[in-house]
């Protein structure tokens, strides 16, 4: 039995593992870490608004330190019939009294605090999947410059329709793995006020500070709207659908690269450091890391989904629904896209293109025959009037047996002989120089390399500022806790 002032018992043992779990130690562990980098935050704003004394203040701040020195091993085990927080917070008032302990939780509640851990937890869960998408570009980016000559056909509807490179289509990928960097980006930054201060609901009226808890903790603001600053879960959701964004462009990558291995395309090879045999079949040679990133984009997308599906229709103010159920499954769904990424990186970095067999399948597929019509009509031919001739004398090559355009009849009878140069595949990839042709490879590279550059300068930023959060913080505990300690000396 707990009281609380109001109540008298709490929630029976079989209640409690229901909602609150059975905590281990790295549970314990990785809860309280962050609630006491809060704490320590919190100490030091009410020190220095004069909520708190000093002796208080050192006190609370050793004892605080004392625990996280020894990763709260005395923590574990111990009932929490109310939750971690509170069990911790009990701790505090048993070893230094509720004229010290009692006086932590001044000026905040349950609410402004968890919405404050589960923005940390996001922050640095978010930084460190955008760095390994970023490391996932650059990767790209380095391939694409490496095999921009190896030519290949490009599919539409599974059927051979223009002459590529491989490195242009990994410059391909590359672009679209750019707007969900910026989509990371984004919801990173959503992240940029600081939900302490906003209390259970709306705000206090004690004389705190939230800016400087704010700064002490690595964000740029305080809450602008106490209500919204518990109540909203938004940033959980953009983030998910972030990452679900860079999971499925990853899923639609490694579906190529699969299909590109197999015995019947012949296009890419892997290492066997990336592939698997079978327990049945000896001759097997299985890319079967390529399924997992398939699959793996399918936990962001079913995170998202019971996230928003958790929201929605609930009241506009602090929810157990939108704070804690509806983002359950965020951190693993986060945790799976990174491992997708892990896995392309290896896999993107370690896939050997075969340019012989996509070379074949390109002049098999007459995949210049749009450079062919185009030739058309640069003579003054109609485009669909071309259009129409190379596509008889294309079904006239099959008929034949033949795999090469040596002439084109036109409507009116004129036989027209096919410019060389438009039958030869690497002079008809160089030769698309528009609309982001495969002829701009090395042109859509830098680009793409210069805003990765900025990328990764931005995120670079993000850490330093949180560095110099993190080492102000530990100077201000630092500065009480040492004045206390000469004081009492003296």
């Amino acid at each position: 039995m707990t009281a609380t002032g109001r109540l008298a018992q709490s929630l029976l043992p079989r209640t409690r593992r229901v909602v609150y779990g059975s905590p281990g130690a790295d549970d314990v562990h990785r809860e309280l870490d962050s609630t006491t980098t809060v704490d320590l935050a919190h100490v030091i704003m009410l020190t220095e608004c004069g909520l708190l004394g000093q002796d208080a203040a050192a006190a609370l701040l050793h004892e605080i330190n004392r625990l996280r020195r020894d990763a709260f091993r005395e923590l574990y085990g111990k009932e929490a019939p109310r939750g971690l927080y509170l069990m911790y917070e009990a701790h505090l008032v048993d070893r230094l009294g509720a004229e010290v302990g009692g006086k932590l939780h001044t000026g905040r509640s349950r609410n402004d605090l968890k919405a404050t851990l589960t923005a940390l937890r996001l922050r640095t869960d978010l930084a460190d999947l955008l760095g390994e998408v970023l490391r996932l570009q650059a990767v790209l980016l380095s391939r694409a410059r490496a095999h921009q000559g190896v030519v290949m056909p490009v599919h539409t509807h599974f059927q051979p329709a223009m002459p590529i490179t491989y490195g242009y289509y990994l410059a391909g990928v590359a672009t679209a793995l750019d707007r969900d960097v910026v989509a990371l980006h984004q919801a990173l930054a959503g992240l940029d006020r600081c939900p302490m201060g906003a209390g259970a609901v709306s705000g206090t009226d004690l004389p705190i500070e939230p800016a400087r808890t704010a700064a002490l903790l690595g964000f740029a603001a305080p809450p602008l709207h106490a209500t919204d600053a518990v109540a909203s879960r938004d940033v959980v959701l953009r983030a998910l659908a972030a990452a679900a964004g860079a999971g499925i462009t990853l899923s639609r990558l490694a579906t190529d690269l699969q299909l590109w291995s197999t015995q019947e395309f012949g296009f890419v090879e892997f290492p066997e450091r990336l592939v698997g045999g079978s327990s049945a079949l000896p001759q097997k040679r299985n890319a079967f890391l390529l399924e997992h990133v398939k699959a793996k984009a399918g936990a962001a997308i079913g995170a998202w989904t019971a996230a928003a599906a958790g929201m929605k229709s609930t009241p506009f103010t602090n929810s157990i629904e939108v704070g804690t159920e509806a983002i359950a499954g965020t951190w693993a769904a986060l945790a799976t896209v990174r491992d997708s990424v892990l896995l392309a990186q290896v896999l993107v970095s370690g896939a050997r293109p075969q340019p012989g067999p996509m070379g074949q399948r390109a002049r098999d597929g007459f995949v210049t025959a749009t450079v062919i019509a185009n030739r058309l009509v640069a003579q003054g031919v109609p485009f669909r009037t071309a259009h129409h001739a190379v596509g008889a004398a294309v079904r006239e090559a099959l008929d034949a047996g033949e795999r090469d355009l040596m002439k084109i009849t036109l409507p009116d009878g004129e036989v027209v002989d096919v410019d060389p140069g438009a039958r030869v595949l690497s002079e008809a990839v160089v030769g698309h120089t528009r609309g982001g042709a495969p002829g701009e490879c090395a042109a859509i590279v830098r680009a793409l390399s210069d805003r990765l550059a900025d990328s990764v300068g931005r995120l670079e930023a993000h850490r330093s500022g949180l560095a110099r959060a993190e080492s102000e913080l530990a100077t201000s505990v630092q500065e009480i806790v040492g004045a206390e300690g000469m004081r009492t000396a003296g």
